[in-house]
């Protein structure tokens, strides 16, 4: 299984609106990148993050598939309904 957990970092003015988050941004990811098995959020509490979201695949192959979706677009065109600050991927094996 592979993850891609996706890190919005905390600093100065940064902003981050996690009801919308949790209630909207992720339904629409969902929404336009099929393929994705699941969602997780994690919400800060101590460290460099504001939040971050993690996205669930069965492979590489139905990641890039998703990622290269018609309809992906419309998940990183939200970004500026719930944050001003500018995130960080990892993608990862899940063992």
């Amino acid at each position: 299984m592979i993850r891609v957990s996706v890190m919005y970092p905390k600093g100065e003015g940064l902003t981050f609106d996690l009801d919308y988050y949790k209630a909207k941004h992720m339904e629409i990811v969902q929404r336009a990148m099929p393929g994705v098995l699941k969602t997780e959020v994690d919400q800060a509490i101590d460290g460099p993050y504001l939040c971050v979201g993690h996205l669930y695949f069965e492979s590489m192959e139905a990641m890039g598939a998703a990622m290269g979706a018609p309809t992906a677009g419309e998940a990183m065109a939200d970004l500026p309904n719930f944050t001003n600050a500018t995130p960080v991927m990892q993608v990862g094996q899940v063992l």
